[in-house]
């Protein structure tokens, strides 16, 4: 007998297959919860802008990569929109985000761009907020990407820049946003 079951070598399923989407959505659902429940330890001070921020308006919050746990404190006004990559990684977020509040609409440069960026602006136009990681789904870290700002701009929205600060916490360093996860 030949092949991967009788070779000794694990047998792999295929990136599509029902079992790996089934493992990304139970993954997405675990941490979910657990990134809700850890969020509910932090102590949080939310700054007031330095000016008024006019409530007629949608508000596109701009972050930068690695600070999304500032978008999940931040208290919102509206139903509020982000857009996920398409990849597999997004596949997780996708299903992470609903739980924590947020709408999803998927999408990223490299693929399903436009698509993603005009259900987002659908969802501008008609009252949600929205928030954009403004360096871009692939960096450099801290590079400021346009997006945002064409989204605040074609949805006569306000661009809002949402940054955090945190201690105790532990950055990611290897990882290309350099995440900061907060610390209780």
């Amino acid at each position: 007998m030949t092949g991967p079951a009788h070779s000794g070598a694990a047998a792999v399923d295929p990136p599509g297959s029902p079992l790996r989407t089934r493992a990304r959505a139970i993954l997405g659902v675990a941490v979910g919860l657990v990134a809700r429940l850890w969020v509910a330890t932090l102590r949080v001070t939310v700054l007031p802008p330095p000016v008024p921020l006019p409530d007629d308006h949608p508000w596109v919050l701009a972050f930068f990569h690695g600070q999304q746990f500032a978008l999940l404190r931040w208290p919102r006004r509206r139903p509020t929109a982000v857009l996920v990559s398409l990849s597999r990684d997004g596949d997780i977020q996708a299903r992470v985000m609903p739980q924590l509040g947020l709408v999803v609409r998927r999408g990223s440069s490299s693929r399903g761009g436009a698509r993603g960026l005009a259900a987002l602006l659908r969802l501008l136009r008609s009252g949600h907020d929205a928030a954009f990681a403004v360096d871009g789904p692939r960096g450099p870290w801290g590079a400021v990407h346009p997006g945002a700002a064409d989204a605040a701009h074609h949805a006569r929205g306000v661009l809002v820049p949402l940054a955090c600060a945190s201690s105790p916490r532990l950055v990611l360093g290897r990882a290309w946003d350099r995440f900061e996860l907060p610390l209780p």
